[in-house]
């Protein structure tokens, strides 16, 4: 049988049918049959995704159009090849505002923030008007200046545009400027769910959790649709406010919206009940979930580790590996850090090999983590390989080794780390702000600080509630309280980071009621308080000396806000049930804790008996500090002081007996200070300071002084068993006074004194120090081991209780 062949006049239909729909696109491009087909096989070819094979044709092209230019660029652009979409658009000879565009979205692929807004400028510069989508693209640059670029997209005619004005809401919060974002919120003619959802991530994101509260509640008064980011950012509020009640309304938003399968909003649950601490709803909601990724599986690794619960860690892990997860999704960071948290070093060290072996130590990701994990148990030399074995050190990397520094008490090298950072160019961020505020405070270098503050505010930072926080509690912990408090009031917004900071400055400087004051306006503001803010006010009672209120604020935590007391809330309360002389409160509690007395308890219950002279318990308390810190020198001081002072010679001689035969030895007192930017540092009977002669005339000079002004030392705070001579002599050059004595010296008259101190003041230095704060007439504050005493006029902050 022959094969069927169709009739010539079939044959020939055929053929023209298919050559019609060519024939057309010929005409109406204008080009001849050839260049046409080429640009469909081309379409063809980048469709497909075979990008050398389409290049190649792109090259063979006669007339090449700026729609072909833009495919073959934005297919580089989607494979990650950004070397070849650059040398292309180098050498191309038409261009519009897609091009442009699209090369910016290539140079912001390969982390090169300022490169993608130097292309928006050549781009301004070869006459090419941009459009919504250009601008949208170079806002959603990092590096982009958002407030000099605003008024320019107003002068464009875009400033009414409903994308870019949600991409300028978003920029103007990504960056920190929540007031600019607003205020764009609020001048927009319209909105949809997209700007009610960036303002309200913008909030939630600094703190701002009842702003972010107000807007969801315009938000659904107008009636304007919900979707997953609306969900995720009001949980994220529910959870920075603690509100659980909230939380639960927004899950029955979830469940009535239709959302109830959708994992990104599931994640965001599952976040929301691991901060709260609701481990039962947490594990239901996991296991109800019908679609989960990696995310899912970070968030109960995460919770399982805070829980402290490492074995669940490790099989989550496990199971993660045996679902078959690509090892790229597998939470590796994430576990890293949870193995700091913990901390765990064996364990990091195991995850650490397996990913030399699997090849992704180098990820960036990764290898930030590494630094993080390894600085957090306390290995910091290791932290600094993992760093330095780094290709391509982000201004994250940067970041991880500053506060891995600061974390480990290396402050001077957490400052030479951040001059090197800038050295190379890298911008920090407000994390690296906040690292590098806390190493000014750790070495309370209060020119550095103010130094440190003018930079950031000049860098864009100090906009950041977060960064204006840590500046507060810089300017604190160096002694201006003043500083702080300005600070404190200048801030547009302010978070419960915020108020925590300001409400512990007036913890540590002993103003009890101006700190209950700011937890109430805190309160007053809609914030709720968390364990950091309870802490606060509890030390603040402490440091005054207020025992009802310590207990009434206590039970406020316990019952009204069902927190669980941490072994430091427990320390406060004892502490200042000890130091009023309520040991049998004191004991009430020990017997309600729900956990072991741990050192801080013990050392506190030691300190009351001190003041009372309880030597049984003072000699319970002791003896359990020798078992729990048995290279800790204080508790065997103390004893031995709380019988020399009873005349108990015998016991106290052999406290010291046992202490020597130990080995441990009494950490000498130090003291330093900051002048014209560098620091001096001071140890008790320094013979070896080349300023020694002067600054012993100028105490003698001040002992002359405050005799005069009926001056008694304070014997019982010098060493016991020797003469009454050498008591004196040793009281006379405690290294406070000589910090003091050096100011006061190479300092202006009447500029303020500041001097830090590692240990905490005895009796007699504190009494020295009122009177010399009125002989100079200057302000001296000194920073012990326990708080803030600032001097004045011969009376102290402290009222003569710490």
């Amino acid at each position: 049988m022959r094969p069927f062949k169709p009739p010539a006049a079939a044959a020939a239909g055929s053929v023209a049918s298919r050559l019609a729909p060519l024939d057309a696109r010929t005409v109406k491009a204008g080009f001849d049959p050839l260049t046409c087909r080429r640009n469909l096989h081309f379409n063809f070819l980048i469709s497909s995704g075979r990008n050398d094979r389409a290049r190649e044709v792109f090259d063979q092209m006669p007339e090449k159009t700026v729609h072909s230019l833009n495919r073959m660029l934005w297919r580089y652009s989607r494979s990650g090849n950004l070397a070849a979409a650059e040398d292309l658009f180098g050498t191309a000879t038409c261009r519009n505002a897609v091009t442009w565009t699209i090369m910016m979205g290539v140079a912001a692929a390969g982390g090169r923030d300022s490169n993608a807004v130097s292309v928006f400028r050549d781009m301004l510069r070869d006459g090419e008007a941009p459009d919504h989508v250009a601008i949208s693209t170079v806002l959603n640059v990092p590096g982009c200046d958002v407030a000099s670029l605003h008024p320019f997209v107003t002068k464009l005619g875009l400033g009414t545009s409903l994308v870019v004005c949600n991409t300028l809401i978003d920029a103007y919060c990504k960056q920190g400027f929540i007031a600019a974002g607003r205020r764009v919120f609020l001048e927009m003619p319209e909105r949809d769910t997209v700007s009610y959802n960036a303002m309200m991530m913008g909030c939630s994101k600094e703190g701002l959790h009842r702003e972010a509260l107000g807007v969801f509640a315009e938000m659904r008064r107008e009636g304007i649709d919900t979707s997953q980011f609306t969900f995720s950012s009001m949980l994220t509020v529910a959870t920075g406010m603690v509100a659980l009640h909230l939380g639960r309304q927004i899950h029955g938003l979830v469940v009535r919206a239709g959302s109830a399968h959708n994992v990104f909003v599931n994640n965001s649950l599952l976040d929301f009940y691991s901060k709260c601490d609701c481990l039962g709803d947490l594990e239901q909601l996991f296991r109800e979930m019908t679609d989960r990724d990696n995310v899912s599986y970070n968030v109960m690794i995460s919770a399982y580790a805070w829980n402290r619960c490492a074995n669940k860690v490790l099989q989550l892990f496990r199971k993660m590996q045996a679902i078959g997860f690509d090892r790229w999704a597998l939470p590796y960071a994430s576990l890293l850090s949870v193995v700091g948290s913990l901390p765990d070093i064996e364990i990091g060290k195991q995850i650490h090999a397996q990913l030399v072996r699997l090849g992704l130590a180098s990820d960036d990701l990764v290898g930030n983590a590494l630094i993080d994990m390894y600085s957090k148990c306390g290995m910091l030399d290791t932290a600094k390989t993992s760093f330095a074995n780094k290709s391509e050190k982000t201004a994250v990397s940067w970041t991880a080794l500053i506060t891995g520094c600061v974390q480990n008490g290396q402050h001077e090298e957490a400052l030479q780390l951040f001059c090197d950072m800038r050295r190379i160019g890298l911008r920090p961020d407000r994390a690296t702000c906040s690292s590098i505020m806390k190493a000014s405070s750790s070495l309370a270098m209060i020119g550095l600080g103010r130094q440190l503050h003018s930079y950031f505010t000049k860098s864009g930072h100090m906009s950041s509630v977060f960064s204006g926080s840590a500046l507060l509690d810089m300017y604190a912990k160096c002694g201006c309280l003043d500083e702080a408090i300005r600070t404190f009031d200048e801030m547009p917004d302010k978070n419960s980071i915020t108020w925590n900071a300001v409400i512990s400055a007036y913890a540590h400087y002993g103003q009890a009621k101006n700190a209950i004051r700011m937890f109430e306006s805190m309160l007053h503001c809609g914030l709720y308080p968390d364990s950091v803010t309870f802490l606060s006010v509890l030390a603040a009672c402490g440091h005054n000396g207020l025992a009802e209120e310590c207990m009434k604020y206590f039970n406020l935590m316990k019952y009204y806000y069902s927190m669980s007391p941490w072994m430091e809330h427990y320390s406060c309360v004892i502490d200042t049930l000890g130091r009023a002389g309520y040991f049998d409160k004191v004991q009430k509690v020990l017997d309600e804790m729900p956990f072991e007395a741990g050192p801080i308890i013990w050392s506190s219950i030691l300190h009351s008996c001190r003041i009372y002279g309880n030597k049984g318990l003072a000699k319970i308390a002791a003896e359990k500090l020798f078992s729990m810190t048995p290279t800790d020198a204080t508790p065997y001081v103390i004893l031995s002081n709380i019988y020399a002072k009873a005349g108990r010679w015998e016991d106290a001689a052999r406290v010291k007996k046992i202490m020597r035969d130990r080995g441990v030895r009494k950490e000498s007192g130090n003291s330093w200070v900051e002048i014209k930017q560098k620091i001096y540092s001071f140890s008790s009977n320094d013979q070896t300071n080349p300023m020694i002669a002067e600054m012993k005339e100028e105490l003698e000079r001040l002992y002359k002084e405050m005799d005069k002004l009926g001056y008694e030392p304070d014997t019982s705070c010098a060493l016991h068993l020797v003469d009454d001579e050498l008591k004196l002599e040793s009281l006379k050059y405690h290294s406070e006074r000589l910090a003091i004595a050096f100011a006061l010296i190479n300092t202006p008259p009447r500029t303020p004194i500041r001097v830090m101190k590692n240990l905490s003041a005895c009796q007699d230095c504190h009494a020295a120090i009122k009177m010399i704060s009125k002989i100079v007439n200057r302000d001296i504050i000194v920073r012990d081991s326990r708080r803030f005493h600032h001097f004045k006029d011969g009376v102290c902050s402290c009222g003569d209780y710490w």
